[in-house]
């Protein structure tokens, strides 16, 4: 569900091969959109100035944020933050051995391309885990689409 009113999205991530306990797993996860509503800086999930400018300055896939635009219909990238929250779908979990949700993602969804990159953060974990998914066509199903 995407709401470019209020900055904000959320979804689901589907995650195979991650750990052993849990080959598939699935997160809800809620997130920031950087334009009007929020700025590059996190102010949270313990992250500092710092730590964003590391973040979104790191990497060529990133971008750079200095030709972004903020009317987010005439930007060729959309910049923001995903928090994943729970597994789905028992909520009630709160930890896997061998992954975490604690942290957040800094994400650049490219638009025409259909790429999304970025960077997982916690305090507590490897530094710069990286994010790369692509769109891959399948003939037999149909993206989801909610308007409001």
């Amino acid at each position: 569900h995407v709401n470019l009113n209020d900055s904000t999205l959320c979804g689901y991530l589907h995650i195979k091969g991650l750990t052993r306990e849990y080959p598939e797993l699935t997160t809800f996860f809620d997130a920031e959109i950087v334009g009007p509503q929020y700025t590059f800086l996190t102010r949270k999930w313990d992250a500092t100035e710092s730590t964003d400018e590391q973040h979104w300055f790191d990497s060529d896939s990133l971008y750079n944020m200095a030709s972004y635009q903020e009317e987010l219909r005439d930007s060729d990238v959309v910049f923001m933050r995903w928090k994943e929250h729970f597994l789905v779908p028992d909520h009630r979990v709160e930890g896997i051995t061998g992954a975490s949700f604690a942290g957040f993602y800094y994400i650049c969804y490219n638009k025409r391309t259909g790429d999304i990159n970025g960077y997982y953060y916690h305090q507590s974990s490897e530094k710069f885990q990286q994010l790369t998914l692509s769109h891959v066509e399948e003939r037999r199903s149909f993206g989801s689409y909610e308007f409001r």
